[in-house]
């Protein structure tokens, strides 16, 4: 893994931070994701070495276009893509039920969540084939799987759609000796679960078979080990990281 180049979107907090995180101490230069300059830069600045960060909302795809292309500019090889950035919009707390979404809002999602990780995707292929090698790793949910009273339908919908995304990506791109894979997180404790009512977090964790919300590491080893050599004959799969919650 060592000298390869990966991007990991929305990586200026949470899960995507400490992918990067992660990745940087594999050896690998990470390029850091995000809409936001001041997250951007300040999770370089917490990760140090070997880490760099490009601005930009992966739901515009003529951004994305010249992301990758600035990227293929300055290091002349993308190895590893997480496709992390996502939204999962709530009032006050809660979600909102789908017979009182709005549809701006529905399609804001659709177009981060979704649409953003088939444009990085879409561009960022065509230099895997060119490499014959590349790992893919797409950030799903367990609301994909099953009912989560706490996400609303356009975050349900759209982890669902990235499941999809994996298995035809994988299909199409096995030739080529790229891999691409989903992962499935639980009730992980970053900014997002901190926006949930302590009330809704209590019953959760009442119904994780472990007994305890995951940290953002659980994600990150995961993602390390999909990105390494001892993962080359893994594509196309959906791996839980939920502590039993949902076993399926």
């Amino acid at each position: 893994m060592r000298n390869s180049i990966a991007i990991v979107t929305g990586a200026g907090r949470g899960i995507g931070k400490a992918i990067a995180k992660g990745l940087v101490n594999q050896g690998i230069h990470v390029i850091v994701n995000d809409f936001d300059e001041n997250l951007a830069r300040q999770a370089v600045e917490e990760i140090g070495q070997s880490s760099s960060y490009y601005v930009c909302d992966v739901s515009d795809y003529n951004l994305v276009s010249r992301f990758i292309s600035d990227v293929k500019t300055v290091y002349g090889q993308i190895d590893i893509l997480v496709n992390n950035a996502g939204i999962s919009p709530k009032k006050m707390g809660n979600k909102v039920p789908i017979y009182e979404m709005d549809p701006g809002e529905w399609q804001r999602v659709v177009e981060i969540n979704l649409n953003g990780a088939f444009y990085m995707t879409r561009l960022v292929t065509p230099l895997m084939i060119e490499q014959k090698f590349g790992r893919i790793i797409n950030m799903s949910s367990i609301a994909a799987k099953s009912y989560i009273d706490i996400t609303g339908s356009h975050y349900a919908a759209t982890k669902a759609g990235l499941i999809g995304l994996t298995k035809a990506a994988a299909g199409e791109l096995a030739p080529y000796g790229i891999t691409v894979n989903a992962i499935a997180p639980g009730r992980i404790r970053t900014e997002m679960m901190e926006g949930v009512s302590s009330k809704d977090n209590e019953l959760i964790l009442a119904q994780i078979a472990s007994g305890k919300f995951g940290e953002v590491e659980d994600v990150a080893g995961v993602v390390e080990f999909l990105a390494s050599d001892k993962a080359s004959y893994i594509t196309g799969a959906v791996i839980n990281v939920d502590g039993g919650w949902v076993m399926a």
